[in-house]
């Protein structure tokens, strides 16, 4: 009797995330660079959900911070900062990257990636030695959290305020000029100045049938 191959249990936070670059650097000064994509890797024989966490999530807009990834299959996370102002310039960021499998919630593995904001690709500060680097960043996170990052981020429209005075004021003169006599009619109490033509009730009609259209879009 035949055994079924069981894919082994893998232990929370073990398995290896491959996500590429490891770094994001955005410079203030080249709009191109405020927007940056993050490619997420799947090696393995089976489908991984994502999630993207930041330590500063106001400061970025993820699209699709939370998704799949098929087996053998690779996606692309766009990430834009949309804060560059100068007091963050060489501040770091981090983002995490965690996965799992599609029927399990526990994260079975992470990686985060840092961000930078820098004024400009031509005022790029000496490298430093990698240890100094290193412990910069490790002194900066040592208690920093992680936030989920919303997808994306609609910008709120001011709520219309209904037709203005003045549209209301034009549509009523414009009833009124068509509930008027036309002119040459005889049997009418309304007195004869106030009869109008019939060239001038179409103009009324137009205007109405325009502030009509107007209203329903506000």
């Amino acid at each position: 009797m035949q055994q079924q191959h069981r894919q082994p249990e893998l232990v929370e936070g073990s398995l290896p995330v491959f996500v590429f670059p490891t770094e994001l650097i955005f410079y203030a000064d080249e709009q191109t660079s405020h927007k940056q994509v993050l490619t997420l890797y799947n090696p393995y024989e089976f489908a991984l959900k994502f999630k993207v966490l930041c330590t500063a999530p106001n400061k970025y807009t993820v699209v699709d911070a939370t998704g799949a990834v098929k087996p053998q299959c690779c996606v692309d996370i766009v990430i834009r900062h949309r804060d560059v102002r100068a007091c963050h310039y060489g501040v770091y960021d981090k983002f995490r990257l965690q996965v799992s499998e599609q029927s399990q919630r526990k994260a079975l593995g992470r990686k985060e990636v840092t961000a930078t904001l820098r004024p400009s690709a031509s005022q790029e500060p000496p490298s430093p030695r990698p240890q100094d680097e290193e412990r910069k960043v490790k002194e900066q996170f040592a208690d920093s959290e992680f936030f989920e990052q919303t997808a994306f981020q609609t910008v709120s429209r001011p709520v219309a305020g209904g037709p203005s005075l003045l549209t209301v004021l034009l549509g009523l003169v414009c009833m009124a000029a068509l509930m008027l006599p036309t002119l040459g009619e005889q049997e009418s109490t309304v007195p004869v100045y106030l009869h109008l033509s019939v060239n001038k009730k179409l103009v009324a009609a137009y205007v109405l049938g325009l502030l009509t259209m107007v209203i329903l879009r506000t």
